[in-house]
């Protein structure tokens, strides 16, 4: 109504009585500045009723218009476009800034909310942060999660659904999540571990998300609502964060969910309405009714009002691909008839830039097993890049670290199928499992050193930035560059002739045995080697790679030296036409792969094992829930048929 009064609203402050250099006058008015409706943990002490929410802008033009002397306040409008959305009007300053103590409680402006959300140049990698919070929910029995449209009820605009069946979130949960700088994963077991994921990725999608969760921690089932709207904000003109949530618990005397009054009613009643005006839903049973496809835990993010490229175009395509999302504008294709750029616009590499489906085929270097990634309603196929290489190899590189246990990683590297005709190098680097540099280009070179060689490494020594889209640039980072470097230059300098390159690093017999087989096999290079020569670096006959560590790899280039100056030896050849000293090496290499291969596999036997005693465990502990649990029904029974209950006639 107009000129009706805003709801009165509580709220509640975080505050830190531990720290021991704090006066306890400070202590008294220290508090944390996000603040969630209705959150009141043990620490938190809730702040006089007589703050009020600030007051939307027009209520505010009206009373500014009828002081004389004071300017009307034109009201806030939130550009749709994400990099020239973070100006913001204040309308009101909160009053409690001005109280006793008021400036020893640490604020969060909502601009915040856009500037911390710029940390991500990339609206994918935004996306990629929220399946990497489904894939934690692996460990609470998370199946599947979810990516598709959803159609905003009350305009018709298209949003992002993103859903999964983990555990879900209990209320408390649900406003650590909403809250900055809370994690309770372990960085050892989980691939989120800053607390800030949530925040920076759903700001930089769109304008607001609403998140729904279902949890039965406790063996109490409960759902929770919480919105994040940065349209609320602006348009409110609110000075400080403000997140409306509300809770619901299961009765089991109705069978259904009830209001769950962590305040009061009147509260309740105020976040639902602030809900109810800036969500999607118009409706409490509208809200409700997003819980039916959750099941009996799990949980649903909305993000809508979604952002518009520089164009004026929603930055994601849901119409281009009924089976994939875009990104606007990226996706054309140069028309030509040459096959080599056909090739390399049609690999992976180039289509991860703009096809969400391929981003996810390979950001993850192993799907869990009974997971599924669910894109508009289809599976996503994981894309193994070690199936694409041709002449594999495997190199072992430990980087040194003062003071660490020793570490290594395992990198393998090779021509990707196609080559030299495809335009594509690079090493994609995981860091525990999850893709944080695509295709990253160490070596640059005018002249094509280097072309079509692709590696594949996970390296946990190095940490990644928080949009978990590069690595910190650190000692340890510039060591594993040069090396991926000088690996890539190595593996050149081996293997180039294999595709057609003429390498002057090899004896002149064997250039010319090599151009004269490429003249009768025509122009395109042999797919597999047809004889052994002295110069080769042998490759297993088995489609395992070959590991060669960086000491063998040196021997291996002298005796090529030595080979150059000597030129070609037969006379110490075998029966099969191999030298000798060439045969040694290849039972040598063969015996090193092996070697590393079956201690790769005994490790991974030891994390089964592991594994195994975990799901044990876990298991023990479920059954013997499951024993009291069926104690107590069976207690319930007798006293059940110990009434005296009469049935009426």
């Amino acid at each position: 109504m107009k000129g009706e009064a805003p709801p009165q609203l509580t709220y509640f402050y975080f505050r830190n009585p531990q720290h021991k250099n704090f006066s306890r006058r400070v202590k008294t008015h220290f508090a944390f500045s996000f603040r969630c409706f209705e959150w009141q943990p043990k620490s938190v002490v809730p702040v006089k009723e007589e703050l009020p929410l600030p007051l939307p802008v027009p209520l505010l033009a009206a009373r500014a218009s009828s002081s004389p002397g004071v300017p009307a306040l034109p009201p806030p409008r939130l550009c749709r476009q994400f990099w020239k959305s973070g100006d913001y009007v204040v309308a009101q300053r909160n009053p409690d800034t001005d109280a006793l103590g008021g400036r020893n409680r640490l604020r969060i402006n909502p601009k915040f909310l856009h500037s911390n959300a710029t940390s991500h140049k990339w609206a994918f990698g935004a996306i990629a942060e929220l399946l990497d919070n489904a894939i934690d929910e692996v460990n609470t029995g998370a199946t599947f999660v979810r990516v598709d449209e959803f159609t905003n009820p009350r305009d018709g605009n298209p949003s992002l659904l993103i859903q999964d069946d983990g555990g879900g979130m209990d209320p408390e949960g649900l406003r650590r999540c909403m809250s900055f700088g809370f994690s309770d994963k372990q960085s050892d077991a989980f691939i989120g571990q800053y607390g800030n994921g949530f925040k920076t990725s759903t700001m930089r999608l769109g304008a607001d998300v609403i998140v729904f969760t279902q949890n039965q921690n406790n063996w109490v089932p409960t759902r929770s609502i919480g919105l994040l709207s940065y349209t609320f904000l602006m348009e409110t003109g609110c000075d400080d964060v403000l997140v409306p949530t509300v809770d619901y618990q299961y009765d089991p005397t109705t069978a259904s969910y009830t209001q769950m009054l962590r305040h009061d009613q009147k509260l309740f009643s105020s976040n639902l309405a602030i809900l109810l005006k800036w969500s999607p839903f118009a409706s409490e049973a509208e809200l409700l009714k997003q819980f039916d496809d959750i099941g009996e835990h799990g949980t649903k993010i909305i993000v809508f009002n979604l952002w518009f490229n520089d164009d004026g175009d929603m930055e994601l395509d849901f119409n281009s691909d009924e089976k994939d999302i875009l990104i606007t504008g990226s996706h054309k294709k140069v028309k030509t008839n040459k096959a080599e750029k056909i090739a390399t616009q049609s690999y992976v590499s180039t289509r991860l830039r703009y096809s969400l489906r391929a981003y996810t085929s390979v950001l993850y270097l192993h799907i869990p097993d009974n997971f599924r990634i669910v894109l508009r309603g289809h599976d996503v196929e994981s894309h193994n890049v070690i199936n694409d290489l041709m002449y594999p190899e495997c190199v072992l590189y430990k980087p040194q670290i003062a003071g660490l246990a020793e570490l290594s990683a395992i990198t393998t590297i090779g021509f990707v199928k196609g080559a030299p005709d495809i335009d594509v190098q690079g090493f994609n680097v995981y860091h525990k499992n999850r893709l944080i540099a695509p295709f990253w280009k160490v070596a640059n070179n005018s002249y094509g050193k280097g072309r079509g060689v692709v590696g594949i490494l996970e390296a946990n020594f190095i940490k990644p930035t928080h949009d978990k889209q590069d690595f910190e640039k650190s000692v340890l980072y510039q060591r594993l560059e040069n090396r991926l470097k000088e690996m890539t230059y190595e593996y050149w300098d081996l293997h180039c002739h294999r595709i057609g390159y003429d390498n002057k690093k090899l004896p002149k017999a064997s250039r010319a045995l090599y151009r004269a087989n490429q003249m009768n096999a025509g122009s395109s290079p042999p797919s597999a080697p047809r004889q052994l020569l002295a110069a080769d670096i042998p490759t297993s006959r088995s489609a395992v790679p070959t590991f060669m560590n960086p000491v063998l790899r040196q021997k291996q280039m002298g005796l090529k030296r030595n080979f150059d100056a000597l030129g070609s030896k037969t006379d110490s050849a075998d029966q099969d036409g191999v030298p000798s000293d060439v045969s040694q090496r290849r039972r040598f290499n063969e015996y090193r792969t092996l070697t590393l291969e079956n201690d790769k596999l005994r490790g991974e036997c030891l994390q089964y094992e592991e594994s195994a005693k975990q799901l044990a465990l876990k298991e023990q502990k479920l059954r013997s829930q499951i024993a009291e649990e069926r104690k107590k029904y069976d207690q319930l029974l007798q006293e059940l048929r110990s009434l005296d209950v009469k049935t009426e006639k």
